[in-house]
């Protein structure tokens, strides 16, 4: 095997495909990256078993084989060098020579016949979705995944496909993303849960292409093909929540209020709550939005009011303002609205500009019980 390549160009495709690698995997091949090449064409293939991502780079060659090389190695080696071009060659049945303008290298490698298959899609659903649609998508839900391993299914994002929308899901029982596209359709209804791994990596590469993403998906596995880049991974398995039925409908408290103004008082407020329940009260009456919290362990106490819009009864509700952060720093509207309708019930929260036209976001936060 003889190519030579772009160092700077390899270096990017690995970074990318370097965190598919696990740190500790059981099967040592997949410390490595498969490198297959046709002629003008490298691809380039990472796995953990769950989720094999692969992409190509352009080189110059006439061979055809495959290798597998130490991904950690080459990802260190190939860091220090300025762009220039490398040549790779097979010297011996175990080790390969990249030349470089500053001198020679020797790495051992292993044959790529021990390498892990990609999964194969047999006849699969397809749907096409532009990438910066995709890439929102996953960074407006993601963060609300639960980390709960007793419940893997909470632990990705559900994605439902149909002819009038596309919708993605996620909740970890405290708090609630529904994120819904009706600029985009499917030709099929079809509903699969996404693990976050695969996710993180796709919204990675995601936010600076312009192309469109094919996602394949079958009842086991899904694949998404853009660019040079196809990804595919094992679906969770298993029946997502009925999130449909948490959502109260009836809501006649709605609160409206400056999202920048509303975040920074939470952050500034919650810095003096219960370290243990993270508990911020807000309190509401009229034009006025009260915004306490306090940790009777510590005599630790906070009190902010900022002008909101609010119409209903006056309230009093307490939430958890890690939960309630998080959602705020999630939306880029400049103002907000909170849905409410008893002080034990779940707040919907809902951003009142800032959105494209066929986008809907609505985040839930369920409340925390107030010691009065």
């Amino acid at each position: 095997m003889k190519f030579i390549v772009s160092s700077s160009q390899l270096l990017k495709q690995l970074q990318v495909l370097g965190g598919v690698i696990n740190s500790n995997n059981t099967l040592p091949i997949l410390d490595n990256f498969l490198f297959e090449l046709s002629e003008n064409q490298l691809k380039v293939s990472a796995s953990d078993l769950e989720t094999t991502m692969s992409a190509v780079v352009e080189v110059e060659s006439t061979d055809t084989s495959s290798i597998a090389i130490n991904a950690r190695l080459l990802l260190d080696t190939l860091k220090t060098f300025p762009d220039q071009p490398l040549t790779f060659k097979t010297e011996s049945d175990s080790t390969i020579e990249i030349i470089s303008e500053q001198g020679k290298y020797d790495m051992a490698y292993f044959s790529g016949e021990e390498f892990p298959k990609a999964v194969e899609l047999p006849s699969p659903s397809s749907t096409e979705v532009p990438s910066h649609i995709l890439a929102t998508a996953i960074s407006k839900t993601i963060f609300a995944a639960g980390n709960d391993d007793l419940r893997p299914v909470m632990s990705g994002v559900f994605f439902q496909f149909n002819s009038k929308e596309l919708t993605f899901v996620a909740t970890d029982a405290h708090k609630l993303v529904k994120y819904t596209r009706t600029d985009v359709t499917a030709e099929k209804s079809a509903e699969f849960i996404m693990p976050k791994k695969p996710l993180n990596l796709l919204k990675g590469i995601l936010s600076g292409s312009e192309e469109n993403v094919t996602i394949e998906y079958n009842d086991t596995n899904a694949k998404f093909t853009f660019d040079n880049v196809v990804l595919v991974c094992r679906l969770i398995d298993g029946k997502y929540p009925n999130y449909e039925a948490v959502i109260p409908k009836e809501n006649p408290n709605k609160l409206t209020v400056d999202r920048a103004s509303f975040l920074n008082s939470v952050k500034r407020v919650s810095i003096f709550s219960s370290k243990t329940t993270h508990q911020i009260r807000l309190k509401m009456a009229g034009t006025e939005l009260n915004i306490s919290a306090e940790d009777l362990d510590y005599a630790n106490k906070a009190d902010e009011r900022l002008s909101c819009d609010y119409q209903g009864d006056d309230m009093q509700i307490g939430f958890n303002s890690r939960f309630l952060s998080e959602m705020l720093n999630n939306l880029s509207a400049n103002d907000v609205q909170l849905e409410m309708s008893l002080p034990n019930r779940a707040g919907i929260l809902t951003p009142i500009d800032g959105t494209e036209e066929g986008e809907h976001v609505t985040m839930l936060v369920m409340p925390v019980m107030l010691n009065s």
